[in-house]
């Protein structure tokens, strides 16, 4: 899940996600992306890296895909949506579904100043007026414009 977060992805392509993606050394991921969506290598952050190894340590298999099932086989995306819907509601939350981690994402970067194009690069979207909706309602890019 905090990697679905942290880097927009898709249920489909997290499911896909394979070792061989995951560049531990360099602490990078090759993201690719579905849909027609642009493709992209991102930043593993510390704490996600940590957790990466630590996950990868308790495997004895050699398996490609980096998420696998308690029977060794990759997630589906119908468990993770049910993993998504019961931590949804361990926490009072209602209609969790994976796809809100993705947007999460999106307004977490529009909220945090990220500017459109790096947004749009980064979420893998070919055509801006998808990043766009992101930006709408983030209200904090306004602040300090007559600060001067």
């Amino acid at each position: 899940m905090l990697m679905m977060y942290r880097h927009g992805l898709r249920v489909s392509e997290a499911v896909g996600l394979r070792r061989d993606q995951v560049n531990l050394a360099q602490a990078r991921v090759w993201v690719q992306r579905l849909k027609n969506s642009l493709s992209v290598e991102q930043p593993i952050a510390g704490d996600e890296l940590r957790a990466i190894k630590r996950y990868l340590a308790t495997r004895t298999d050699k398996l490609p895909w980096l998420f696998i099932s308690e029977r060794g086989q990759p997630f589906t995306r119908s468990a993770v949506n049910y993993l998504m819907r019961i931590a949804g509601e361990s926490a009072g939350l209602k209609n969790v579904h994976p796809h809100v981690l993705r947007h999460s994402c999106g307004y977490y970067l529009a909220n945090s100043g990220v500017d459109l194009r790096t947004m749009q690069d980064y979420l893998g979207h070919r055509d801006p007026k998808h990043t766009v909706h992101y930006t709408r309602v983030a209200g904090r890019r306004f602040e300090g414009l007559w600060d001067k």
